[in-house]
């Protein structure tokens, strides 16, 4: 059979490509089952090994973002709750914890990391349940990463005696740690995990829009039978955070969040000897050459910025076009947008899912509203979005200045700003151009481009002809008001231990 050329343009056309006129596709519904998740109504502290009532009988209610039905109530913690964890993790630290052998703590972190993969549908269902994320993130990136981690420190938990050449690792004792709503699971395991390994007991904040994956959590913890108070879990408003910050018999602080109560946490610790580790906010540049593979390079954009709706730190929301190709790479973004399914979290096919919650729903409509404002073109495909819900269509602005606010605030939603650039020299220079220093990319066909190009790059993670990659042995973390210290790898464990010389 020979094709004629007709054939072939209607044949790219139905793929998203020719025209810019992506012929739909029909998908039949696959969402997954609820079945597996049990939720209970309500839901108390998890403090001394026990969930146990707060202290003042209060409950917030969390909701699932994507049909705004309430899931359960959570005990409301306090500042006295909070006294209370901090008492059960010194306690356990003081008479078991912190003087077990490593090799006896790896087997808890191993028996935590094979019961998260044994019911790591129960954990993927409940985190898009809660969070608003595809189904297919949770199920394939998140869950399973959060596991890698319990395994990867696992196998550090009796080698720190190696770890660090010459010296000893001593553990710093109670570790407080607050974590936020956009990877819940992820981040608690990000954290918990080098905490444990290292020898200290842990007092863990969730946030207040995503509670319940902590919670079944604590669930884990004593089907592997930890120790009562090497984990506790205090959910609460962002005072309980601060009374954990502020708390005299607290040694470590680690944060993920937004840079503004980044920097209230610095205040809080100001004065004290406590270390503290800060993961905060980012406005990657994402870094296109002309010899760069444009269509991997459409999907790393794409990954880059509309995994996990864009609610993510490190996420590639400035992209940096060389100019030379920048009418044909707009032009495929175009038509890989047009293919982008948005819809129920929980069904198979969606690939952008809900925005956590209303507030950061009208936060991202107020910022998109201000891009227009100043002059940029609005790009959003077609698409139906659910009547209920917390949704928000992918979007692409061209026409960016620097200026604008949409290239200067981390909008932390599925928001792309495409900026232009002539030579290697203008692309640095405009990629450096903000406070923030968290991550970057770069794609070119060069490698000795590539590593000129990090050499001069102000980011703490900078990706190569890919983006959002992330491996637990590799340290990630940023600069300037991204943060500071590392999480992932053998620099990981350093945020948790007192180095002595031998």
């Amino acid at each position: 059979m020979t094709l004629t050329r007709a054939d072939n343009e209607r044949s790219a056309a139905s793929w998203g490509l020719g025209d810019g006129q992506a012929i739909p596709w029909d998908y039949a519904p696959a969402p997954e089952s609820r079945d597996i998740v049990r939720i209970k109504d309500r839901y108390g502290l998890f403090i001394g090994g026990r969930e146990v009532e707060a202290s003042a009988g209060e409950v917030f209610t969390t909701v699932n973002p994507a049909s705004e039905e309430p899931l359960a109530e959570i005990a409301r913690g306090t500042a006295e709750d909070m006294d209370r964890a901090v008492r059960a993790a010194r306690a356990a630290f003081r008479r078991r914890w912190g003087g077990l052998p490593g090799s006896e703590r790896a087997k808890y972190l191993f028996r935590i990391a094979r019961i998260l993969q044994e019911r790591s549908r129960e954990f993927a269902v409940l985190e898009t349940m809660d969070s608003g994320k595809p189904i297919k993130e949770s199920r394939d990136v998140d869950v399973p990463l959060a596991a890698a981690h319990f395994w990867y420190y696992a196998g550090w938990a009796d080698k720190l005696d190696y770890a660090f050449p010459g010296r000893t690792a001593r553990p710093l004792g109670v570790a407080g740690q607050i974590i936020p709503w956009n990877f819940p699971l992820l981040m608690l395991a990000w954290k918990i995990a080098p905490a444990l390994a290292a020898g200290n007991t842990v007092v863990l904040k969730p946030a207040s829009t995503t509670p319940l994956t902590a919670l079944l959590f604590a669930d884990v913890c004593r089907q592997a039978d930890l120790p009562a108070g090497v984990v506790n879990i205090v959910p609460g408003p962002g005072e309980v955070g601060m009374a954990l910050v502020k708390h005299p018999d607290v040694d470590k602080i680690a944060f993920t969040g937004s840079t503004d109560i980044g920097r209230r946490i610095a205040a809080g610790v100001a004065g004290s000897d406590k270390a503290l580790t800060l993961e905060l906010g980012g406005k990657a540049a994402n870094i296109v050459f002309d010899d760069a593979p444009l269509d991997q390079a459409v999907e790393g954009i794409v990954n880059g910025i509309y995994f996990n709706q864009g609610e993510v730190c490190c996420a590639g929301s400035r992209l940096l076009v060389q100019e030379s190709v920048v009418p044909l790479l707009v032009d495929k973004l175009k038509d890989r947008l047009a293919t982008i399914r948005v819809g129920d979290p929980l069904d198979k096919n969606t690939d952008v899912g809900a925005i956590n919650s209303r507030a950061q729903l009208e936060k991202i409509t107020e910022l998109v509203a201000s891009g227009v404002a100043e002059g940029a073109e609005l790009y959003q495909p077609a698409c139906d979005l659910p009547e209920r819900g917390y949704f928000f269509r992918p979007t692409l602005f061209t026409n960016v200045a620097q200026s604008h606010r949409i290239a200067r605030e981390e909008i932390f939603g599925p928001v792309l700003s495409v900026l232009t650039f002539r030579t290697p020299e203008e692309a640095v220079e405009k990629a450096n151009n903000t406070s923030y220093g968290l991550s970057a990319g770069v794609w070119t066909e060069k490698g000795s481009r590539i590593l000129a190009m990090v050499r001069r790059m102000k980011a703490g993670v900078v990706w190569a002809n890919t983006f959002n990659r992330f491996d637990p042995t590799s340290p990630f973390g940023g600069y300037k008001e991204s943060g500071y210290g590392r999480e992932g790898g053998r620099h990981g464990l350093l945020a948790y231990v007192r180095l002595e010389d031998r």
